[in-house]
């Protein structure tokens, strides 16, 4: 006899990564405009989406960055002190890959290869490679 896994929703993954995604950029100060941005939405989409009960769908690639959003802070917060890790995506960085721009600006301007790329970036310095 197998025991099946409970399979989730799609509407139920979405409305936990957005929850969490939700939290994460109210904890790095983020304006509206930036995390809709930085999630590949309109300011509108954003403002429902952040309410309990959204019933809109994710694409992937905004699902994938809902992840590796949600990683990057996961990193910070392992790699840095809290107030660093807190402001480190709102500061200017001169890292090879923001030439002394903000994390956050590059990533909404890189789109998700952007967002991965820092994500690989923090988990290297996390682990030392």
């Amino acid at each position: 006899m197998h025991v099946l896994e409970k399979q989730h929703e799609p509407a139920d993954v979405a409305a936990v990564a957005l929850k969490a995604y939700a939290r994460v950029v109210d904890g790095w100060g983020l304006t509206q405009r930036e995390a809709a941005f930085l999630a590949d939405m309109s300011e509108s989409t954003w403002k429902r989406a952040k309410k309990p009960g959204f019933s809109g769908e994710l694409t992937k690639d905004q699902m994938l960055r809902l992840s590796a959003v949600i990683g990057i802070y996961k990193s910070l917060e392992l790699y840095f002190s809290g107030k660093i890790a807190g402001s480190w995506m709102t500061r200017p960085n001169s890292g090879p890959l923001f030439s002394g721009r903000r994390p956050v600006d590059t990533a909404i301007e890189g789109g998700l290869p952007q967002i991965l790329h820092i994500r690989t970036y923090l988990d290297a310095l996390r682990g030392g490679a």
